[in-house]
């Protein structure tokens, strides 16, 4: 398995146990629509100048280059899946 992120590409081994935290880094802005989804409990989402409410099973598509946060007086979980459509390689 292969982790990329904007600097390297990081070849896992596998069937070997490695440590997530060191290998992922923060990206202030995505280049890529974000799909978030909520798997447990509910949390605030804030882009740009919209706040809505997420619960359990709910989900939205962040937008690329914007910027946003999550707050909660819970605990949740939730799924952050980066859409490289393929389109932002291409030159018209």
């Amino acid at each position: 398995m292969v982790v990329s992120n904007k600097f390297v590409n990081i070849e896992l081994e596998k069937s070997k146990p490695h440590i997530i935290v060191e290998i992922l880094e923060y990206v202030p802005i995505s280049p890529f629509d974000t799909l978030i989804q909520i798997i447990d409990g509910a949390a605030h989402v804030e882009t740009s100048d919209e706040r809505y409410k997420l619960r359990l099973d709910e989900g939205t598509i962040i937008p690329a280059h914007s910027a946003h946060c999550f707050n909660a007086n819970e605990e949740f979980k939730m799924i952050s899946t980066i859409i490289k459509s393929g389109y932002e390689e291409l030159s018209l």
